[in-house]
């Protein structure tokens, strides 16, 4: 007779257990922290910024006047363009990574993640320093060759600083499906003729097709929603984050209902995107066996020499940023202006006079994080082994936070807890919420595949044997998760700590943290104080990426 199973499957469902308790506390929260939040903004949507009755005013608005309307055709430009350039850059040096023996590979993926995991609007500062109006760059090229280049300033600088932020995402990512494909489906086309950029145009990219637009996807909603590139660099060329931004908290006038509208507008339009690429990719998906993966091409010294070379050139322009700034922070510095010589003033100064900003971001991100590790096992395990009608409820509405920019999640949070019984605002616990909010849905798909990969019959035995399912689940299943769970926690908890996009809405004087500090810095030019800062976020992502390999004895992956 076959014996029961309580805990897997959905069996007994309305026995009250200790899973029946976690999905209502789950569905409790995403009630709390979701759905009424979300409510709020879009109810508040529909209503007039003067008088506070429901109207249409603010969609009217939007669509009539070129204020509104414009920011949104920006922000669809650069970062058509930025995924565009990702693309074109990541696929390409992926092949060459995956396919052939091009020297250093483990110090080229270092660099890579480094570039992808360190905040843009470091990168966006950088840049300033090298080409902007009075940057290293652009003055050594006016002196040597008497020719000013064009304005880092706008959208030149905006396509720039993601394209180079963000085409890891589709390097990483079609490495990775390029080193699984089974070669014998391109062995079977050399064998009918089709060779060169043919069998790569109709064999290899069209199989690998669902990782590229996965890749693309990622470049396109992380540049749509980002605020504090688009703040630092944009100039003139102001997009929609920065309009919400300005229309929440801005120092002419504030209209919140207006903010609420143009929030859903974001958020749909990032919504509409990724339900397309999943329709798109469910006409196009393949299944193969990956039991011959493709072996690595030696090539002769000439051409291995030239695409290492090439690989290393766009691994080190990358991170170039990074470098610029860890330099940066031990020169002198007189007011506004570097000047010649080095020394650790700048970090004197961060010490004496910012070390609450720096204590405050690991220890909201390092709750945060602990938040996360406990709700991701509990849910992802309520996803996948307990599966109903609730449960993908709970999936659905964890998940949405993905596609919801920063800055909107800020005014989410602002709008549903300004006021008593559940006043929130101008404290830390918002700001880990939001961390919690906006990093989660790392944490969950990472812990959801590898229980996807866990037999159910480890834990089925266990139980039959007398062990209790809850003593089993925290003994056995959330041991052999632990892998899955670390590759999102380090990924959520470097990006908590360099928020910027929902702290910059939800920060007081008691609550700033470094990524705030940073970016006050830099508008008050103090320069090497604001390269400190930068440097110790810098050094913060590689010693996490060094902790997570260790523990995992680099079987991991961040991405």
């Amino acid at each position: 007779m076959k014996p029961e199973q309580p805990l897997i499957g959905q069996k007994n469902f309305f026995r009250f257990d200790f899973w029946h308790g976690v999905t209502i506390f789950a569905l409790a929260l995403a009630v709390l922290f979701l759905i009424y939040p979300y409510a709020g903004m879009f109810f508040r949507s529909f209503t007039s910024g003067r008088t506070g009755e429901p109207s249409l005013e603010n969609y009217r608005r939007f669509f009539t006047f070129a204020y509104y309307y414009m920011p949104l055709f920006r922000s669809l430009r650069v970062s058509f363009s930025a995924t565009f350039l990702a693309v074109l850059l990541g696929v390409p040096m992926a092949y060459v990574f995956s396919r052939y023996n091009i020297a250093g590979k483990k110090l080229l993926k270092i660099l890579i993640v480094i570039s992808l995991l360190s905040p843009p609007f470091i990168g966006a500062y950088s840049w300033i320093i090298l080409l902007g109006r009075n940057g290293y760059i652009t003055r050594f090229i006016l002196e040597v060759f008497d020719f000013r280049i064009p304005s880092i300033l706008g959208f030149n600088g905006l396509l720039l600083v993601f394209t180079l932020r963000f085409f890891p995402f589709v390097f990483l990512f079609v490495s990775g499906a390029l080193g699984s494909i089974d070669s014998s489906l391109e062995e079977a086309a050399e064998n009918l003729g089709v060779r060169g950029l043919r069998k790569l145009f109709t064999i290899t990219f069209p199989l690998i097709l669902p990782t590229i637009s996965a890749g693309a996807v990622m470049v396109f909603m992380t540049s749509l929603a980002d605020l504090g590139t688009p703040l630092l660099i944009g100039e003139g060329f102001k997009v929609l984050p920065v309009l919400i931004y300005e229309e929440f908290l801005g120092e002419v006038g504030v209209n919140p209902a207006m903010a609420s509208a143009l929030s859903v507008i974001i958020v749909s339009l990032s919504l509409s995107i990724l339900l397309l690429q999943k329709f798109v990719i469910s006409k196009r998906n393949y299944a193969m066996s990956s039991l011959r993966p493709p072996v690595v091409k030696e090539l002769r010294l000439p051409k291995r020499i030239i695409l290492t070379i090439s690989c290393y050139l766009i691994g080190l322009f990358a991170i170039l940023p990074q470098i610029t700034i860890i330099i940066m922070s031990f020169r002198r510095t007189r007011g506004p202006l570097f000047v010649r010589g080095f020394s650790l003033d700048s970090y004197r100064n961060v010490w004496f006079q910012l070390s609450g900003n720096i204590s405050r971001t690991f220890l909201y991100g390092l709750i945060a994080i602990i938040i996360m590790i406990i709700l991701g096992m509990l849910v992802s395990y309520l996803i996948v082994r307990r599966p109903s009608r609730v449960t993908s409820l709970i999936d659905s509405l964890y998940m949405s936070p993905y596609v919801i920019p920063g800055a909107v999640v800020g005014i989410l949070l602002v709008m549903a807890f300004n006021q008593y019984p559940i006043r929130l605002t101008g404290t830390g616990t918002i700001i880990v919420i939001a961390y919690v909010m906006r990093r989660l849905p790392h944490i969950l798909r990472s812990s959801t595949a590898i229980l996807y990969q866990l037999d159910p019959a480890v834990e089925e035995a266990s139980i039959n044997l007398g062990v209790p399912p809850l003593k089993t689940f925290f003994k056995i299943t959330a041991v052999m998760m632990a892998p899955g769970v670390i590759s999102g926690a380090i990924l959520s908890w470097i990006a908590a700590i360099n928020e910027l996009s929902a702290t910059i809405i939800l920060f007081t004087g008691w609550t700033s943290t470094i990524p705030i500090a940073i970016y006050t810095e830099i508008l008050r030019d103090s320069s090497g104080t604001a390269a400190a800062l930068a440097t110790i976020l810098i050094f913060a992502t590689v010693l996490s990426l060094l902790i997570f390999n260790r523990f995992t004895k680099g079987k991991g992956s961040v991405v």
